[in-house]
């Protein structure tokens, strides 16, 4: 089966991998579209993430659909030609945070396109992957593999958007407007905000974040008068979520938040940390939670756009076939022209 392997900084290559044997619990998938997320342009442009060091080929991709091609023999639910949505998550359901419903820090997760252990966890921009039958969530003819493969990313939001609390009627800003961003301000208007603000410094982000719900959009290297007004007194808002993976965007956070207002931390933390006013969580009475991927928002991810709660498609920036998957790569990378960039099979 035809394999997309990053083997180091800007080395991604196609080539030919003998298919996996199937369990009886065990489901084989033809995978149809993958999306490329932050993590995967970091491996590829880098060849780590954070402190996970690629060591040996790693295959990305976390974000995926495909169609059941053949299931084990104690398999139910599930049956060749079913269109499915893949948890990229196989948790082992048995450590102290499964038992404790925090799966998403398993002590023995396999999650997809990960060199976080070694070997490293592969992922699924591939012809074929092998999962359990429960990361397989079934999606109606209606909706396409590009937009189920949001399950992922749109998972990781709605994770974020809980871990806040209640928003109903709430004011809440989003700093960083790419794809998580996007998602976590659809999220946040789904839970009842009644007004999100999303900032970044690319026009073409934020135009998206405006057809997808947000009540207004800063640029902050154009205009830093209106993140100035946010912070005005002691902080004007109420919630806020930091998913630009800057200091830079959680200094904001900081600023903007009101008194006892509630930060949660989506975006991966990178370079230096001297102007974030760190202080400030502690005069003003914050909560800063961290909010590190999911645990049961897959399946109503999957739900949400299954039935059509939330419309993603205008985040959908291009599908490019596997044959162009360097040039999907390249695209992905731009944030003037891209949001979310699919390969698809």
């Amino acid at each position: 089966m035809l394999n997309c392997a990053i083997h180091g900084a800007q080395d991604l290559r196609l080539d030919q991998q003998a298919p996996e044997e199937i369990g009886p619990t065990q489901v084989r998938v033809g995978v149809k579209a993958v999306g490329i997320c932050g993590s995967d342009l970091h491996y590829y442009r880098h060849g780590r993430v954070g402190d996970f060091l690629i060591r040996e080929p790693l295959t990305p991709g976390h974000e995926a659909s495909g169609q059941v091609l053949e299931v084990g023999a104690a398999v139910t639910s599930l049956k060749p030609g079913d269109r499915v949505a893949l948890d990229p998550a196989r948790t082992c359901g048995a450590c102290r945070y499964c038992r404790q419903g925090d799966s998403n820090h398993c002590e023995a997760v396999h999650f997809f396109g990960s060199a976080s252990r070694y070997p490293h966890m592969q992922g699924a921009m591939r012809e074929q992957v092998v999962v359990q039958e429960r990361q397989c969530l079934p999606v109606p003819d209606s909706l396409s593999f590009e937009l189920a493969a949001f399950g992922e990313p749109l998972a990781v939001a709605l994770h974020a958007v809980r871990s806040a609390g209640s928003l109903l009627g709430k004011t809440v800003m989003v700093v960083g407007a790419g794809p998580i961003g996007a998602l976590i301000l659809m999220a946040a208007r789904m839970a009842g905000a009644s007004h999100v603000i999303v900032v970044d410094i690319v026009g073409q982000t934020l135009a998206a974040c405006a057809r997808v719900g947000a009540t207004r959009t800063i640029n902050a290297a154009e205009d830093p008068d209106a993140l100035d007004a946010l912070s005005a007194g002691k902080g004007t808002v109420d919630v806020c979520f930091e998913a630009s993976g800057s200091y830079a965007g959680l200094g904001n956070c900081i600023r903007a938040a009101r008194p006892r207002g509630v930060i949660v931390t989506v975006g991966t933390l990178n370079g230096g940390s001297e102007h974030c006013p760190f202080n400030q969580i502690m005069v003003k009475s914050l909560s800063c939670i961290g909010s590190f991927r999911f645990v049961d928002e897959y399946a109503w991810a999957v739900d949400c756009l299954s039935r059509g709660l939330l419309d993603v498609s205008p985040l959908l920036t291009a599908a490019l076939p596997v044959g162009r998957v360097h040039d999907a790569f390249a695209l992905a990378a731009d944030r003037q022209q891209a949001m979310k960039v699919m390969v698809t099979f």
